[in-house]
C-alpha cells in the first residue's frame, strides 16, 4: 500500500489536531479471502484519503488499489477462486448501480452481468468457478427480482416480488441458493427458500407462521463441503439470534443450543467440522469455537471490547477486527501476528467507555458514557444517537465521540429499545409508536445524567446521523425543554415525504414499524414525524445532508428546513454532493468540524 494522501506530513503532524488524526489516519477492514486460493484477499481502506477496496497476495505481500472513484467504494466481492473482484459502481453515492468486476491482478475492468439495468443491490453470491453469479435486484417498479447471470448468457429471472428479499449464499456445489425473503410483509423477520438454479423451490422454512411470536432467520452461509446440503442459518426461537444448521435436503435441523447470554452469530471453518461463534452482549463480544463432532464450545482468547469481524483461515487461526473505545482498530490473528498494519499515521487512542444502567418506562437501559479525564462534572455533554434502529452502539473505536471528549464535553450512548444485542424483544419493541418510544428511553438517561451531576442540564446536545438524526429532530420537537441544542446528520425529517421518496426496500421497513402506508395509517406516520413538532422547536439546529441520499432523500429535509425559515428559527444546513455519508476523509472532517463549531457557537457558557 502506498502512503496515505489522507495522512499528514511531519510538519502538519505538529500541528494537526488531536482528533482529526483519528479521522486521518490509514484503517482497514477485516480482510476477506477466497476460498479456493486463500493468499487471495480483497479489503477496503482509507489509504488515499477516500474509502476504496483494495487486493492484497498474500503469497507476496502485494497490494494494489482496486477502485479510484470520487465518492469511494466498500461494497466489493472477491469469486471463490480468487480470479475476479467484483465492486458495485452507483453514482455519486445513490446507491443505485451495476456491478463491474476487474481480474485479482489487474486490468480493465468490465460490466460484470450485462442485461441487467442499474438497481438498488440485493445480495450476490458467485460459484467456484467463477462463471456463475446469482444477483439480486431491488427498483421501485419491480420490488426484488433474482437473476442468474452465466458467462456468455443473458441473465435469467428466477425470483420476483414486491417485497424485500435477497440472495443469502449459493451452496459449494453451486446447485442450490439459499434465499431471504419477507413475501408475508414483516420486513424485520425473514423467512427462508433454497431454490435450484431455475428457481424451483427445493425447502422452505418460515418462523412468521404461527401468528404468536414474529420470529426472523437469517442466512449464514452452506457448508463448505462439496455436495453437502447443510445451511447455517440464525434464529430467534428462544428471544434471541442463535445459530442452527439446517439439511437442506432431508429437513433435518441440529440445534445448537448454545449456553450464552447475548446475540450469537457464526460461520463454517473451512473443512466444515466446526464453527466459529461470535457472542455479542452488553456493548462487547468475544469469540468461540464450536466442534460439530463433540459439540464442544472453546473460548479464543480476545482483549476485552468488540470484534466486528472475524474469519477462521485453512490452518485453523482465526483473522478478527478488533477495537475498544480507548484503542483503534486493528486486524489481529490468534496466532498473535497483527495480520495488516497500514502504514503511515497512527491514530492515537481515546478514554475508555463506563457503563451505566438506567431503569426506564421499558425495562433497563444501558448507556456508554465518556468524558474528559480530570475534569468535574457537570459538564457539557453529547447525547450520540446511534443510526439503525436495529444497531447498537458498543465498546468499539468511534472518532466521533473521541472529537466531542476532546473538546470537552461528555459524550452519553444510548442502547434504546429497537437496539440489537439485548434480546429480539428489546430489538422489537418499536411498533406503530416508532421515534417516541426510543425518546422515553433517551430521556430517562437524560434524568440520569442531570441527577447524578455528570450533565449540565443548560448544556445538552442532542445529535446523531441517519436513525439517530431522525430522532434528534424528532426529539427537539418533542422534548423542547430537555436540550440546549441539536445536529442532525441525513435525518428522516418528514416522514411521509420520506417515505415516497426513499429506496423500495426502506418503503418496506416503514409499513412493517408503523403498520402500513401514509394513506393507510396517516395519524401514525404524523405521530412519529419531525415535521409535525418542527414549529415547537426551540433550541438551535444544525443539518447536514447528501444530496443523493436514498434512505434519507433531500426534498424532505428541504421541507422541514423550510419550515424553521418561515418561524425565525435559528438553524444552519450543510448540503454535500454524496449520499447517506461520506467515505472521503476531507469531506468526513470537514462536516465534523462544523458541528463542533456550531456547538461552540450557539451552546449556553457555562454557569
Amino acid at each position: 500500500m502506498t502512503e496515505s494522501n489522507g495522512s499528514v506530513s511531519p510538519e502538519q503532524n505538529e500541528t494537526t489536531p488531536v482528533w482529526e488524526k483519528r479521522f486521518r489516519a490509514p484503517r482497514v477492514s477485516l480482510p476477506d479471502w477466497a476460498e479456493d486460493a486463500p493468499d487471495h484477499a480483497l479489503f477496503v481502506s482509507n489509504a488515499t484519503g477516500t474509502y476504496e477496496l483494495y487486493a492484497w497476495d498474500r503469497s507476496t505481500g502485494g497490494q494494489r488499489q482496486v477502485t479510484d472513484r470520487p465518492n469511494g467504494t466498500t461494497d466489493g466481492v472477491l469469486s471463490p477462486d480468487g480470479a475476479w473482484i467484483w465492486w458495485f459502481d452507483d453514482k455519486d453515492g445513490d446507491e443505485f448501480g451495476v456491478w463491474r468486476r476487474q481480474p485479482f491482478t489487474g486490468g480493465e475492468g468490465e460490466l460484470a452481468a450485462p442485461g441487467l439495468d442499474a438497481s438498488y443491490p440485493a445480495g450476490l453470491a458467485l460459484s467456484r468457478d467463477g462463471r456463475t453469479a446469482v444477483v439480486g435486484r431491488s427498483t421501485d417498479e419491480d420490488g426484488t427480482t433474482i437473476y442468474v447471470a452465466r458467462a456468455d448468457e443473458n441473465p435469467v429471472e428466477i425470483y420476483r416480488h414486491r417485497e424485500s428479499a435477497g440472495v443469502g449464499d449459493l451452496s459449494h456445489d453451486g446447485s442450490l441458493i439459499a434465499l431471504e425473503h419477507t413475501e408475508h410483509g414483516d420486513a424485520m423477520h425473514s423467512a427462508l427458500r433454497v431454490v435450484r438454479l431455475d428457481g424451483t423451490a427445493v425447502a422452505e422454512l418460515d418462523d412468521t407462521k404461527d401468528g404468536t411470536e414474529e420470529l426472523g432467520l437469517e442466512v449464514l452461509g452452506f457448508a463448505p463441503v462439496e455436495g453437502d446440503t447443510r445451511l447455517l442459518i440464525g434464529h430467534q426461537r428462544r428471544g434471541r439470534w442463535e445459530p442452527l444448521v439446517w439439511d437442506v435436503a432431508t429437513g433435518e435441523e441440529s440445534d445448537l443450543a448454545l449456553d450464552l447470554p447475548g446475540d450469537v452469530s457464526a460461520e463454517w471453518y473451512p473443512d466444515g467440522t466446526g464453527l466459529l461463534i461470535a457472542h455479542s452482549f452488553e456493548a462487547r463480544s468475544e469469540l468461540f469455537r464450536y466442534d460439530l463432532t463433540t459439540r464442544e464450545l472453546v473460548g479464543i482468547p480476545t482483549p476485552p471490547g468488540s470484534v466486528s469481524g472475524a474469519t477462521a483461515r485453512p490452518d485453523g487461526s482465526v483473522e478478527y477486527l478488533w477495537s475498544s473505545a480507548a484503542e483503534p482498530s486493528t486486524v489481529r490473528s490468534t496466532t498473535g501476528r497483527v495480520v495488516l498494519d497500514p502504514p503511515g499515521l497512527k491514530s492515537p487512542g481515546s478514554v475508555p467507555v463506563e457503563d451505566v444502567w438506567v431503569e426506564g418506562p421499558g425495562g433497563r437501559i444501558h448507556a456508554l458514557v465518556q468524558k474528559p479525564q480530570g475534569v468535574s462534572g457537570p459538564l457539557p455533554t453529547v447525547f450520540d444517537i446511534h443510526g439503525g434502529p436495529t444497531w447498537h452502539d458498543s465498546d468499539a473505536f468511534a472518532a466521533g465521540p473521541a472529537a466531542w471528549v476532546d473538546h470537552g464535553y461528555a459524550v452519553v450512548r444510548v442502547n434504546y429499545r429497537g437496539s440489537t444485542g439485548y434480546g429480539r424483544a428489546w430489538t422489537d419493541a418499536l411498533k406503530h409508536r416508532v421515534g417516541l418510544i426510543e425518546l422515553e428511553d433517551i430521556a430517562a438517561v437524560r434524568e440520569w445524567a442531570v441527577s447524578t451531576g455528570l450533565a449540565d442540564p443548560d448544556r445538552l446536545i442532542l445529535t446523531g446521523g441517519s436513525w439517530g438524526g431522525y430522532l434528534t429532530l424528532l426529539g427537539l420537537g418533542t422534548q423542547p425543554d430537555s436540550w440546549s441544542l441539536g445536529i442532525a446528520a441525513v435525518p428522516v425529517a418528514d416522514y411521509v415525504t420520506a417515505y415516497h421518496d426513499e429506496m423500495e426496500a426502506l418503503k418496506a421497513m416503514d409499513r412493517t414499524l408503523l403498520g402500513g402506508t401514509p394513506e393507510e395509517v396517516p395519524e401514525r406516520f404524523e405521530a412519529s414525524s419531525p415535521l409535525t413538532y418542527v414549529d415547537q422547536v426551540k433550541s438551535p439546529v444544525y443539518i447536514s445532508a447528501g444530496v443523493n441520499d436514498p434512505r434519507c432523500p433531500i426534498r424532505q429535509i428541504d421541507n422541514y428546513v423550510k419550515r424553521l425559515e418561515t418561524r425565525g428559527a435559528t438553524h444552519e444546513v450543510y448540503r454535500y454532493d454524496a449520499g447517506h455519508g461520506s467515505l472521503v476523509v476531507d469531506e468526513r472532517i470537514k462536516q465534523v468540524r462544523l458541528e463542533l463549531d456550531f456547538a461552540a457557537r450557539h451552546l449556553p457558557p457555562r454557569g
